[in-house]
């Protein structure tokens, strides 16, 4: 019996061999150890975490031919231990994720002790119930590698920062006579200004409908599938929406920064940073006008005559 027809499958699953004949040859992936098999099972877990299970095969097709594959098994790959695939990921990310630590920590030794820290969890030095632990495990390829490895990197600066704040006891303060003085507010990793304005107009421009769905997806981690049914269209259109909302809200977000008076070069290292760090809350943009409805509330309101003056 073939996998497609096993009950505990769910729908969309039919199209993974079909998915590892077509992508396998693009993979590079046994150059890194990756075989077929191990190809569908990488394949089979990002499906799992973006699909539904009553996706149909085209949706997973979809989602498989827009992943960042080579770099997803390349990731997966340094995850598991290969040597081959650990030297090539150095070779390709290490100055960039120095260059990344500097932008985020702005010194040059607490960068590089960022980015060696970052090393350590990315090469999977812990050991969990017999099985390394490599943070690598939990890049999906939706995203470039390079792209995801900064959030990463900016996320750690500042799990350290909030750390070393809480560190500071009030024994401490006592013993530096500060027991009696108000406590300076200790800034936030500062983030350009320009950058948090541009953000807040782009998010502030969308429609009811984009930010809908752009909650939903992101915020809320529904599948494509279930916002698909809370809008009343398909999964795959629903997938190339939010694709054209978020090249939209880069692109404007990236003029804003242009009209700011800087260039191109400029305002793209800017949007690099991690949107954690921006000083906008992002679900409260993205639910401005709370009494409007999901447009599929609203064509049925307006089916059933609700909402006439």
């Amino acid at each position: 019996m073939s996998r497609a027809a096993n009950p505990s499958e769910p729908a969309w699953a039919s199209a993974l061999p079909f998915a590892v004949d077509e992508l396998f040859p693009k993979c590079a992936g046994e150059r890194f150890g990756i075989t077929r098999a191990g190809l569908r099972d990488i394949l089979h877990q990002v499906g799992c975490k973006y699909l539904s299970p009553e996706d149909a095969p085209p949706a997973a097709h979809h989602l498989f031919a827009s992943l960042h594959l080579e770099e997803l098994v390349l990731a997966r790959a340094c995850a598991a231990g290969n040597e081959a695939a650990w030297e090539t990921f150095l070779l390709r990310y290490r100055e960039k994720l120095y260059s990344a630590a500097h932008h985020v920590a702005r010194e040059e030794s607490a960068a590089r002790e960022l980015a060696d820290s970052l090393y350590a969890d990315l090469y999977g030095t812990a050991v969990r119930e017999g099985k390394r632990v490599s943070k690598l495990d939990f890049y999906t390829g939706r995203g470039s590698l390079e792209g995801w490895l900064r959030t990463v990197l900016a996320q750690e600066y500042i799990n350290r920062y909030r750390t070393q704040k809480r560190l500071v006891s009030l024994e401490e303060q006592e013993e530096a006579g500060q027991q009696y003085s108000a406590p300076a507010a200790e800034p936030e990793p500062a983030v350009d200004l320009r950058l948090q304005s541009s953000v807040d107009q782009a998010l502030s421009s969308l429609t009811a409908e984009d930010r809908f769905l752009l909650a939903s997806y992101y915020l809320d981690q529904r599948t494509l599938a279930e916002v698909g049914r809370a809008v009343g269209i398909h999964a795959s259109n629903v997938s190339r929406r939010l694709e054209k909302l978020a090249a939209a809200l880069r692109e404007g977000i990236r003029n804003s920064l242009l009209k700011h008076g800087l260039d191109r070069r400029q305002a793209e290292e800017l949007m690099d940073v991690d949107v954690r760090d921006l000083q906008v809350n992002i679900r409260a943009r993205l639910a401005q006008n709370p009494s409007a409805k999901p447009f599929s509330d609203q064509k049925a309101g307006a089916s059933s005559g609700e909402g006439e003056s």
